[in-house]
C-alpha cells in the first residue's frame, strides 16, 4: 500500500503530463499498482485515460471507467467522447454528446465538441443546430446565443449568423457583446454599415473589436488609423495577435520598423534534417493514419485538405519520436543563431533557454489545397517539415506548394507581395517568427503531407 501510495503521489505531481512516450511502460507499472490500492480514485483514473490518449494510445475505454467513477462529469465525458473520434467511433460519440446535451443544454464544451465532429464529418448545413435548441430552451443564456453565433461566423455563413443575432437580442436586449458580434459580420462581410458600426462601437475595449477596427481601417486604405489601434496594444497579453497587424501598416506606410520586426532575411530559414526516403516514407505512413476526418476544423487555415486533433509529436509511435528529437535540434540551432536580444521585439525579447513544443499538428493537402494568410498567436516560433510531396510534375509551376511569407489575408485587398518563399522539400524544414503572415500556394495533383509545430514563447 505505501509503494502505490508513493507511486501515485508521483503520478499525480508530474500531473499525468508525460512528455516522453519512453515513459508509457513505467507509468503503465505504477497505474496498474496505483489503480488496485485506490480502484476508486476518479483523479488517477481520468489523469490516466488523458496521458494514453495524449500519447495515442487507445482511451476511450479508460475514460468510460474514470466516467462511472466521476458520474455525470462534463470534462471526461467531452474527453470520452474526443477519444471515441480518435478511434473510429464516431457515432457513439454522438451519441454520448448528444446524450448528455439533452441532460445539460447549457454545457458549452460538448456543444463545441458535437459541431466540430459534425462540421468535420462533413455535415455544413446544419452542423451546430443543437445549439438552436439549446438557446430556445434557455433564452436568457447569452453565452449560448453567442456560441451558436460563433460557429456559423467561423463559418462565414453571415446571414444565417445574423438571423441568430436578430433573435438573441429580442431575448436578451441589445448587449454589448451582441454589438460587437454585428461589427464583425459587418467587417469581415463587407457590409456598407460597417464603417458607422465602427463609430457607434468605439467605447468598446477588446480584441475582437479592436481587430476589427485595424481591419476595417486597413482595407479602408488608412493604414496609420490600424497602427494607431495596434501600436498601444502590443504592451498587453495579446500583443501576438497585434504585431502582424503592424508588419503590414508599417510595410504600407514604407516605415523602417517594417524590417526590424520582420527581417525576413534573417528570421525565415529552410534547414534541412537529413532524412533519408525510408525514413521520411515510414513517418508518411503513420501521418496518413492519423488523418481520418472528411474536413478540416472550422477555426484552421487548412483548405482542400485536412489536420490532425492532437499534438502528434507527443504520440507514442517511435517514427514520431524520433523526428520529434531531430527537428528540435535544429530549432535550437536556429535560437542559438539569432541576432542579440532586444527588449522591445517579439522575437528577440523572450529568453533562450528551454524550448517546449506549444502545439503541433499534421496537415495534408491534396489537389488544388493550401493554406490562407495566418499567424499563429499562441506560439513564438513556428515550422513547417515536409514529408511527403507531389513529384515536380504532379506538383506544378513553381511557386505551386510553396511556403509564403509576409503576404497579408487576401480579403484585406492589399498590394502587398510576400516576402520570401521556400519551396517545399522531402526533408525540409521551415522556421519563422510566429507572428510572420505565412499561407502556402496551392498546387495540381498529389499529396502534400507536412508536420507543423509551435515553440512556446519562453518565460522570462
Amino acid at each position: 500500500m505505501e509503494t502505490a501510495a508513493t507511486d501515485l503521489a508521483r503520478l499525480r505531481q508530474q500531473g499525468f503530463a508525460l512528455r516522453d512516450a519512453q515513459q508509457y511502460g513505467e507509468a503503465r507499472e505504477v497505474f496498474d499498482r496505483a489503480v488496485r490500492a485506490f480502484p476508486e480514485d476518479v483523479v488517477l483514473a481520468f489523469g490516466w485515460a488523458q496521458t494514453c490518449y495524449e500519447l495515442g494510445y487507445p482511451a476511450a475505454e479508460l475514460f468510460a471507467r474514470a466516467a462511472a467513477l466521476a458520474g455525470d462529469h462534463p470534462d471526461i465525458l467531452r474527453n470520452q467522447a474526443l477519444a471515441l473520434i480518435s478511434e473510429g467511433r464516431s457515432e457513439e460519440a454522438r451519441a454520448l454528446l448528444e446524450a448528455r446535451l439533452a441532460r445539460h443544454p447549457d454545457w458549452l464544451d460538448g456543444h463545441k465538441a458535437l459541431a466540430t465532429l459534425r462540421w468535420t464529418a462533413g455535415e455544413r448545413d446544419h452542423f451546430c443546430d443543437h445549439l438552436a435548441a439549446a438557446c430556445r430552451a434557455q433564452p436568457a443564456n447569452d453565452a449560448l446565443w453567442l456560441a451558436w453565433f460563433r460557429n456559423l461566423a467561423q463559418a462565414r455563413l453571415w446571414p444565417a449568423a445574423l438571423a441568430v443575432l436578430d433573435e438573441a437580442e429580442r431575448h436578451l436586449g441589445r448587449t454589448p457583446a451582441l454589438e460587437v458580434s454585428r461589427l464583425f459580420v459587418a467587417v469581415e462581410s463587407g457590409d456598407p454599415a460597417a464603417a458607422a458600426l465602427i463609430e457607434a462601437t468605439a467605447h468598446y475595449r477588446g480584441d475582437v473589436s479592436s481587430l476589427c477596427r485595424i481591419r476595417h481601417a486597413l482595407r479602408s486604405g488608412d493604414p496609420r488609423r490600424a497602427e494607431a489601434e495596434a501600436l498601444p496594444l502590443t504592451a498587453g497579453p495579446s500583443a501576438t495577435l497585434y504585431w502582424p497587424y503592424l508588419s503590414l501598416c508599417w510595410r504600407l506606410l514604407d516605415d523602417d520598423r517594417a524590417q526590424w520586426l520582420d527581417r525576413p532575411d534573417r528570421f525565415i530559414r529552410p534547414l534541412e534534417t537529413g532524412c533519408s526516403s525510408a525514413e521520411l516514407e515510414s513517418l508518411a505512413d503513420v501521418l496518413r493514419g492519423l488523418h481520418t476526418a472528411a474536413a478540416p476544423y472550422l477555426e484552421q487555415s487548412v483548405r482542400g485538405g485536412t489536420q490532425t486533433d492532437r499534438s502528434v509529436l507527443l504520440r507514442h509511435e517511435p517514427q514520431l519520436q524520433a523526428i520529434k528529437a531531430r527537428l528540435l535540434a535544429l530549432v535550437r540551432d536556429y535560437v542559438d543563431g539569432l541576432p542579440p536580444p532586444e527588449p522591445d521585439h517579439p522575437l528577440l525579447s523572450a529568453p533562450r533557454g528551454q524550448l517546449l513544443i506549444e502545439g503541433s499538428w499534421s496537415v495534408r493537402l491534396l489537389p488544388q489545397g493550401h493554406n490562407v494568410a495566418h499567424t499563429h498567436a499562441m506560439g513564438w516560433l513556428s515550422t513547417a517539415f515536409y514529408v511527403s510531396l507531389p513529384g515536380a510534375d504532379a506538383m506544378g509551376q513553381p511557386p505551386a506548394g510553396h511556403i509564403a511569407f509576409g503576404a497579408p489575408p487576401p480579403e484585406l485587398g492589399l498590394a502587398l507581395e510576400p516576402y520570401a518563399m521556400i519551396a517545399p522539400a522531402p526533408g525540409r524544414l521551415a522556421v519563422f517568427p510566429s507572428t510572420m503572415w505565412h499561407s502556402t500556394v496551392p498546387f495540381a495533383q498529389g499529396e502534400r503531407l507536412v508536420i507543423a509545430f509551435d515553440i512556446r514563447r519562453p518565460a522570462h
